[in-house]
């Protein structure tokens, strides 16, 4: 089997979560080869994302480590047999590859939750709104690629609008409402449609008010996914050269209390709405 090019961020948590077992077992690469009965080149490509590993292997190795947590294997081994090739496919070669790792993580994802503090959330954008964000990028991107970049945007919704319906938790800074992304009209437009939003049942938003006291700490943009089981939930931050995606327990565990504050300060779901609201009708 020919080795991976460039695995996907889904196939590099698969081989990141193995390498975790192993080394919590305190066994050696060399060692869980011999246990499996293959080389010890096959252990490294598949705790490097470069090979895949198959449901039988996988449980073996589980056994080697003396994993006991039926539902963490069983969802690597859901993760391993995964032959989905997503809509997010077709842009592979055209956008940066976070792209597609964003939208496999939300497609997978059992909870996503958003806190933004300057736009309003990718999930949540209008087409003219996008378009606007886009193009506001220095250096300016070719008419293609922002046509692309904006397209994937919008399709990215289907997790929100399709069969799935999937929970979403959106808090939004008061910032992010005033800021004007494109024209009088787009901005009109964009937060009607957050109205919109905030009304499906699988939807929450959330108004982060400007009047709150020491707030200043937990001004972080972030973007987190729950997995089939905790520990493979995964938060993504904003990095110099695009999504950093962050999946150690210790650092999960912060943005998982940053979350938790951000979202006891916001306004509730019905204050929210009529925040918003009001706001439409100064535009």
């Amino acid at each position: 089997m020919p080795l991976r090019r460039e695995p996907t961020a889904r196939q590099m948590r698969l081989a990141v979560e193995l390498r975790r077992l192993r080394e919590a077992a305190g066994l050696a690469s060399r060692e869980a080869a011999a246990l499996l009965g293959v080389g010890h080149t096959q252990i490294s490509h598949i705790e490097s994302g470069l090979t895949g590993v198959s449901e039988a292997r996988l449980r073996r190795l589980a056994a080697d480590y003396a994993c006991r947590d039926e539902r963490l294997i069983d969802a690597l081994v859901a993760m391993a047999t995964d032959r989905t090739r997503g809509w997010w496919e077709e842009y592979r070669g055209l956008l940066p590859t976070p792209f597609m790792d964003i939208a496999e993580l939300e497609h997978h994802a059992a909870f996503r939750r958003d806190v933004e503090f300057m736009f309003i959330p990718g999930l949540l954008q209008t087409e003219d709104y996008a378009r606007a964000a886009f193009s506001s990028r220095v250096p300016a991107l070719p008419h293609d690629d922002l046509e692309s970049r904006v397209e994937h945007r919008m399709r990215r919704k289907v997790i929100l609008e399709g069969d799935r319906d999937a929970p979403y938790e959106a808090l939004i800074h008061e910032a992010a409402l005033r800021i004007r992304v494109g024209d009088g009209a787009v901005a009109r437009t964009q937060l009607a449609r957050v109205l919109e939003f905030s009304e499906a049942s699988n939807i929450t938003v959330r108004v982060i008010p400007f009047d709150l006291d020491n707030f200043g700490a937990t001004w972080t943009t972030m973007m987190l996914a729950d997995g089939a089981v905790p520990r493979l939930d995964t938060a993504v931050r904003d990095a110099p050269h695009g999504a950093a995606f962050v999946d150690s327990e210790a650092q999960l565990d912060v943005y998982r209390t940053l979350f938790r504050r951000v979202e006891a300060a916001s306004l509730d779901p019905e204050r929210s709405r009529d925040f918003i609201h009001r706001l439409t009708k100064k535009r």
